[in-house]
This record gives structure tokens, C-alpha cells and sequence, in this order.
């Protein structure tokens, strides 16, 4: 199943996505809270905006380094645990939303990833239980101001600016954890691929780690980690990351004014 939350007319709602029918069967309220009951609305696809699919409560999660060949590039080996640091919810915009260039940096890259929508209240979580605490899977993109990171040698500010967080198009219940696959492209140049298999802490890892560290609440959203190939993105730019069965989260890049 894939949710999405769109904006149409003046009106913000959250929908299953009809495939066959390219529709939105419109929700009641927000399915995490509420269940699935539907208003009997329908909206085409081609009619809705869609937005971010959830906006966290409370945090953004992130692993580094969490492909080798990704910590390979920036200079180092795997962690032997997942390296966790948190995004704030105010860097999270949707599909179609600009990535907006800050003054403050003048190497800003790209890190697609496949991330985690949690559904409950979580604590302590037992990697064979992880599956009980997942409301679905989003694509994200980890945006970070390279040179920043490098300078203050801690990863708050470089990806704590607002628009670095670009999630959707959707959630979807279901992702092939095993088969599925990941790509970044910059103006339709494919600039990093990768299998959700190789991702060194596994999800249910994750999840147990970090909720070992804090209470994880609805709505927080976890992002696993991104592959090789991360590189610059500049004024002008349109960033398109690919998730095998969750489709592709698209958006432009622009300098801020």
C-alpha cells in the first residue's frame, strides 16, 4: 500500500494511491493516528500536489557511513555500530520543494537514501520485533554542506539547514529490503546506485540501536545510510533519488536569495 499526504485546492489530506485508476482515495484523517477509513472522495493523481509524506513530531534520524563503499570515500571504514545524528523536522520539505543553497557553504552534496517511518512508541526494540514499530518506507535525501561537516568536525549544521531533508513522493507498508535498489541522478546523470541489501546495519539493526538511545515516537523518520557517489550539487541542478517499488522523489536545487 502507498500514502500519500497532498495538498488540493486550499485542502491538505492523506490518501491511498489507486495505481490502476491514477486516483487518491481520500482518508478521514492521518492513517498513522487513524486507520484507513476512506471519505468516498477520490482525487486524480494528476489534479494533487504532493508533499512531504510526514513531518516528525519530534526527530529526524540519520545512520552514517553505513555503506562501505560510501565510508570508503570519505575516508574511513564502516562503524562497527550504527553512527547515529539527528536532523531537525525543520529540514524536511517535499517532492518538488527547492533545495535551498545557504550562503554559508560552498560545497553542498547530495545523499540519497532509503528511509523509515516509525508508528508507535518504541523502546528498546529487539531487532526480530523491529517490524511491530514500522509504519512504512519513504526516499529522503541526507542534503550536507561538505565543507561545513569538515570544518566543525560535527555534523549538526551541515545537515541541520532547512530544506535538507527532502522526503516522499510517498510511504509505502512494504519495500523488497532484500532485492530492491537505490539511485541518485543529477540532471539525469546517475550519480550513485546501490542494493538496500549492502547497507551495513541492517534495518531491524537500526532500529534496535537506536531506540536503545531514545524513545522513538510516531512519525519520527529514519534515515539508513547512503552508498558511493555523493558529489555537488549547484544553483540550477535537479536531484532525483530512486527507490525500487517506492518510486522517485525529485527536487530542484536553488541558490538562497
Amino acid at each position: 500500500m502507498k500514502i500519500a499526504r497532498f495538498a488540493h485546492g486550499e485542502t491538505i489530506s492523506f490518501g491511498i494511491i489507486d495505481e490502476e485508476e491514477h486516483e487518491l482515495v481520500v482518508l478521514k484523517a492521518d492513517p498513522m493516528f487513524a486507520g484507513y477509513e476512506p471519505t468516498g472522495e477520490r482525487v486524480p493523481l494528476a489534479e494533487a500536489k504532493l508533499l512531504a509524506p510526514v513531518i516528525p513530531r519530534s526527530k529526524v534520524i540519520a545512520v552514517g557511513k553505513n555503506y562501505h563503499d560510501h565510508a570508503a570515500e570519505m575516508g574511513g571504514a564502516a562503524p562497527t555500530e550504527p553512527l547515529l545524528f539527528l536532523k531537525p523536522n525543520t529540514s524536511v520539505i517535499g517532492p518538488g520543494d527547492p533545495i535551498v543553497l545557504p550562503p554559508q557553504s560552498e560545497r553542498v552534496e547530495h545523499e540519497g537514501e532509503l528511509a523509515v517511518v516509525i508508528g508507535s512508541i518504541a523502546k528498546n526494540v529487539r531487532e526480530e520485533d523491529a517490524d511491530q514499530v514500522i509504519f512504512g518506507y519513504t526516499i529522503a535525501n541526507d542534503v550536507t554542506a561538505r565543507d561545513l561537516q569538515q570544518r566543525d568536525g560535527q555534523w549538526t549544521r551541515a545537515k541541520g539547514f532547512d530544506s535538507f531533508c527532502p522526503l516522499g513522493p510517498v510511504i509505502s507498508t512494504e519495500v523488497d529490503l532484500e532485492r530492491g535498489t537505490i539511485e541518485t541522478s543529477v540532471n539525469g546523470v546517475r550519480k550513485q546506485e546501490g542494493r538496500l541489501a549492502d547497507l551495513v546495519h541492517s534495518v531491524p539493526a537500526i532500529i534496535a540501536h537506536a531506540s536503545s538511545v531514545f524513545t522513538l515516537l510516531p512519525g519520527d523518520v529514519i534515515l539508513t545510510g547512503t552508498p558511493a557517489g555523493v558529489g555537488p550539487i549547484v544553483d540550477g541542478d535537479t536531484v532525483e533519488v530512486t527507490v525500487s517499488g517506492l518510486g522517485t522523489l525529485s527536487n530542484p536545487v536553488r541558490a538562497a536569495k
